[in-house]
This record gives structure tokens, sequence and C-alpha cells, in this order.
């Protein structure tokens, strides 16, 4: 097999080294255990393994946190002093342009990495999740269709590309073959709980809830362990599924068992509480004082600089917890921000601002302006900012504003809009009931 980063001719690596980061890789690509702790282990056997170090600058680097992109910028002048052979160099190329803020042109630079070691899975899976962050649905599914064919059954890490062809087949809309190939790389590595992942979005966008539920309980015992990364995100999936079946009490008792039992501090974690928490708002449901302390979590990562997908979330939280002058922190951030500081700051002002903007009227029971804000700003696909099932949220809102705000034309072609796409869902189907003029609550209980 050519092309492996874990080559024993890997820059500085050593044989006791190597295995050390073996084991660092498989935990990135299933998301399980402790990679970080695993690439120390490697760098104490071989200070100047430049791989090991690369390995860990991405970890940190794709964690969209301040503190942990900092950490990841000293890491990478580390990794500068040691990298030599080609392969190595380009990854560096790569982190310097996601570290720079600029995620297209890392994301580019992988594009060609993968062409040129098209077996380096650290290389496959950091770009597939650059892809992510920014959401480019095409390239979540092309920049593994392009490598595919190179790969054969037998090899090292084919069920972990398998997982990410199929989370990429799925964004980009070929549920039937996301949901195969999924199952596929599930069968291959029951612990693969991106490819578990995978299957879950496709019954969330094809709105079988509950077979969605019934697929996260028989499959819970691979992705709910305590060394399991996504086991947040997978709970998270499973409280959609109830919520669309009515099952709201469920999805509260889920939040605080599940979603925040251990008040996680991870950014990806924050993102699904206060999403989840939204959604619960809007249904009607008083959270209380839950707001409170997601948002307080929030205050060590939404500094209106790095990744506004979180900072948007972020002002979620503030809004229920009544910080509304961390609102106003993040817009001017937004507003003051020059090109110097790279992509994100475009991201920010263009989709950023009005979302929050947007989100905000929605609060305040300004329902025209939050339609009027939302409906431009919810085209935010192959921009920046997670899945399709994040990015729902948005088009929630906006059908949930045009019902209260008695825009009855917009109310209508919104709801058959979303129920074009998931006809089966009672929340959908609600909004189409309550949109008619004749629907004496066709403004929600606020």
């Amino acid at each position: 097999m050519k092309n492996l980063i874990h080559s024993p001719c890997a820059t500085g690596a050593t044989e006791t080294a190597i295995k050390h980061y073996d084991a660092a890789l498989r935990a990135f690509n299933i998301y399980r255990g402790d990679p970080v702790a695993l690439c120390d282990q490697a760098i104490d056997s071989a200070p100047e393994f430049a791989m090991a170090y690369i390995l860990k600058a991405y970890l940190f680097g794709l964690a969209t946190e301040p503190e942990a992109a900092s950490e990841a910028k000293t890491i990478l002048e580390t990794a500068k002093r040691f990298a030599k052979t080609e392969q190595e160099i380009s990854h560096l190329a790569a982190l310097e342009a996601l570290l720079g803020n600029n995620w297209t042109e890392a994301a580019v630079r992988l594009d060609r990495h993968n062409n040129e070691f098209p077996y380096d899975i650290l290389g496959l899976q950091a770009g597939h999740l650059m892809d992510f962050y920014r959401a480019n649905a095409r390239n979540l599914r092309d920049r593994l269709a392009r490598v595919l064919p190179k790969w054969s059954e037998d090899q090292p890490g084919y069920s972990v590309v398998l997982g990410m062809y199929a989370f990429g087949l799925e964004e980009a809309g070929d549920y039937v073959q996301a949901e195969a190939v999924g199952k596929e790389a599930i069968e291959r590595d029951p612990l693969d709980c991106w490819a578990h992942h995978a299957v879950a979005h496709v019954l969330e966008m094809q709105g079988r809830a509950e077979e969605g539920i019934k697929w996260m309980s028989s499959r819970e015992p691979h992705w709910s362990g305590d060394d399991n990364f996504f086991k947040v995100h997978n709970w998270w999936h499973n409280a959609l599924y109830h919520l669309d079946v009515g099952k709201s009490e469920k999805v509260i008792q889920l939040y605080d068992a599940r979603v925040r039992g251990e008040e996680s501090q991870v950014a990806l974690d924050l993102v699904d509480a206060s999403a989840l928490l939204w959604r619960l708002h809007m249904e009607g449901h008083d959270v209380g004082d839950r707001w409170t302390e997601v948002a307080n979590s929030w205050d060590a990562h939404a500094d209106g600089r790095l990744y506004p997908f979180n900072d948007w979330h972020a002002a979620m939280a503030y809004l229920g917890a009544g910080r509304e002058s961390e609102v106003d922190r993040i817009l001017d951030q937004y507003r003051t921000a020059g090109e110097s500081e790279g992509e994100t700051a475009r991201w920010a002002q263009v989709t950023g601002m009005p979302l929050i903007q947007g989100f905000r009227s929605f609060w305040a029971g300004q329902y025209d302006q939050a339609v009027d804000i939302l409906h431009p700003a919810r085209f935010i696909a192959n921009s920046f900012g997670g899945s399709h099932a994040q990015r729902d949220v948005i088009d929630w809102t906006l059908t949930e504003a045009a019902v209260r705000s008695g825009k009855i034309g917009a109310a209508e072609a919104l709801a058959a809009e979303r129920l074009a796409v998931n006809p089966h869902s009672p929340i959908n189907n609600s909004f189409l009931k309550r949109a008619k003029p004749s629907h004496k609550g066709h403004v929600a209980a606020e």
C-alpha cells in the first residue's frame, strides 16, 4: 500500500511512536477514545515525529474553539521544524490556511493533497470535516468519490472512507445510496459512529422519525459509550425524532439526562443544546433556566471571530438567558472585522449577522421583521455551517414566524415547501393547519 502517513519512513518516526500514532489516528477516525493523549505518547517516544504534530494540530484546529485554535497554531510551528516529505509539507499548507480562518483555501489544498495521496486517511478526514464546517455538500460527497476507486475492500480504513462517503451522499441528497453505504460501513466496523450518524441523517431528512428512534435504540451500545466523542450529537438526533412525533416531554428528558447531563463544554455539544432548546421554545415549551447554563458555557467560545455558526447558536442561548448585550458584542465584532481576519469574517457579515438579527427579531415577537430577514438569510448551504439537519432550524424559525405574523401566503408557501420534503411530519402539517385564516389559533401559543 502506498502513500500511508504511518509509513516507517515518516519523518522522525520510531516503531513505538508509529504504534501510538496509529492508535491516535484510529481514535480520530471513529471519534472514540483520546487521540490527543495518544499523539502525545507518540511525540514522547519520538520528539521529532512530524506527523504526530500534524495530527494533533488538526485535532485542535478543527474544534472550532478559540483556545484550541490558538494551541493548534503553536503545534503547527513545531511541526514546521520537522516536516520534510512532500506529504508532510502539503499538510502544513492546509493547516496554515485553516488556522488563518480561510476554510475554503484549506479544503482546496486538501483536494489537491488527496489527489496525490489518496490513501492518506488523515488528509481525507480533515478535508471531509472542512467540507462539513463550510457546508459544502458537493465536496462532502465528491472528495471521497474521487479516491474510492483506488481503495480496496481489504485495505485498513476502508470502512471509515465508506462512512464519510455515506454522509457526503446524504448531504448531496442521494438518500437511498447514502443509507446503503452507511449500513455497509457499519457492518464492516460497528464502532464507526460517523457512519451510524450518516444513516441517522438520512432518516431525519426523509421524515422517518419512528424508524429513527428504532435505529438509535438498536445501536445505542455502539454510539453512546463514555469514550465516544459523538454521543451527545447522536442523542440530539434521537431527541429530534421524538420531537417530530410530538413526544416533547421525552425530548426534555433526553436534553436533561443526555444532551446536557454532563454539561459538556465542547462547542459541537453546545450547538446541539442551543438548537434543541430553540426548537422546544418554538413548540411552546418553557425550558426554564436551562438557557442560562448553556449561555454561560458559550462564553469561552463565542468570540465573534473564529466560527460564525457557533456564534449564531451562542446568540440563541444569550437571547434565552436574557443576555442581549452578548448578542450586541458578537454583532459589533462582525461589523468591525476586516479582510485580514480571513474568510470567516465574510461569513459573519454576509450570513452570520442576518441569522442572528432574524432570530433576535423572532425572540422579541417581531415576526414580520423575522420573516423579512430570515427568508434571504436561509440560503447558506455551500457557504458555511454544518448539516442540512442542523440548518433546518432556520427554515423552521422562518415558517413559525410567518405563521405567527399572519402572513398567510408566506406561511402556506413555506409549509408546503416543508411538506414536499417531509409530508408525514406532524410539525409540518401543523404549520399548514395553523396558516389557514380559518384556524383560530394560527398565531401559535407564545
